[in-house]
């Protein structure tokens, strides 16, 4: 099979990533081998391919937000069927039996392991999951549409819920790449009034077009103290940012799994007040099913750019600069040698 293999990691410049033909895997006890038809691109593989976070083992194949079809099962396998639609998302495995699993937090297993991280991930045409981490994907979402709910959606979605962001509250999200814009559209259902900080402006359109009542550029204060707000972009600075227009009692919850370092904050100026910083780490099957379930019932849009697998290098580039206009999607079942397409609506 082919799969963009990182041998070592280095700035995406260096095209770190290298397409090879790997051997298909085999699924092994309550496994199944999926064949993967699109797989979402993120800042966690940027991270993961430039070193910011250092894989457990080298080589691994990157890659999280796979959409495909069941083509094997192994051995024990009973939860799903061959030629059935499903997703993986970055949480891949975990104990079960400590004590962050027992109460329900398996987001926090001291031994999870994580697709594209861990376990070979979905920059591939086949890709292994076990079955109690695989999530049925609903009727009506293509494969395209549906990829970057399966991490940028997730993780969204459970920053919302850790930093309150309720129903008639005013919420704050700074940065606006593939998590925001499906945030934005969970805000809206809950009728949320969305303020959106982002240095692109075509990001800040962007966010106009899906509802936001006010956009700025980086450094620049929404109109109104904030009851809520979620940092996307892995930039330390933009903690304060966030935390100086929060309102008393608020939370902005940080939702990277990387952050610059963040400089030195004022107590007063923006802690005082009751307010809160909470990180997001991974998430839970709980919240996918979740987020999968209101994805159908709202219905969630996800704005995509596709290209070929092949381009995941070039891909990571355009993400590392700010260049992508929603979710990037790598084509695999379909996508060697094509062209890339344009946005989805």
């Amino acid at each position: 099979m082919k799969a963009m293999i990182l041998p070592s990691c280095a700035p995406v410049e260096e095209r770190p990533l290298v397409l090879a033909d790997a051997p298909r895997p085999l699924p092994g006890v309550k496994q199944a081998l999926v064949r993967v038809e699109h797989c979402g691109v993120c800042h966690t593989d940027l991270h993961t391919v430039e070193g910011e976070i250092v894989p457990p083992r080298l080589p691994i194949v990157p890659g999280h937000q796979v959409v495909g079809t069941v083509a094997e099962l192994g051995p024990g396998a009973s939860r799903l069927a061959v030629g059935q639609r499903v997703g993986l998302a970055w949480l891949g495995h975990t104990c079960g039996k400590c004590a962050y699993c027992l109460r329900g937090d398996e987001n926090l297993c001291v031994d999870a392991l994580f697709n594209g991280f861990h376990l070979d991930g979905g920059y591939a045409e086949y890709v292994l999951v076990h079955e109690d981490f695989a999530y049925p994907i609903p009727d009506g979402f293509p494969g395209e549409q549906a990829a970057p709910l399966l991490c940028a959606g997730i993780i969204g979605y459970r920053a919302l819920r850790l930093a309150e962001a309720g129903s008639g509250r005013r919420v704050g999200l700074y940065g606006f790449g593939a998590s925001a814009h499906v945030a934005i559209q969970v805000l809206r259902h809950w009728e949320v009034s969305v303020y959106v900080v982002s240095r692109s402006e075509s990001h800040r359109r962007l966010a106009s077009d899906l509802g936001a009542v006010w956009t700025g550029r980086a450094g620049e204060t929404p109109p109104e103290r904030l009851d809520s707000a979620i940092v996307f972009a892995p930039a330390g600075p933009i903690v304060l940012e966030a935390l100086s227009a929060l309102d008393k009692g608020g939370t902005v919850a940080l939702a990277g799994i990387y952050m610059t370092p963040i400089p030195e904050m004022d107590y007063e100026k923006h802690l005082y007040g009751e307010r809160t910083v909470r990180s997001v780490t991974a998430s839970t099957r709980r919240d996918g099913v979740e987020l999968l379930d209101l994805a159908a019932r709202i219905p969630i849009r996800t704005t995509t750019v596709s290209f070929a697998l092949e381009d995941a290098n070039d891909v990571l580039a355009a993400l590392k600069r700010g260049e992508i206009d929603g979710a990037a999607v790598l084509r695999v079942a379909q996508g060697s040698g094509q062209t890339p397409q344009g946005p989805s609506p």
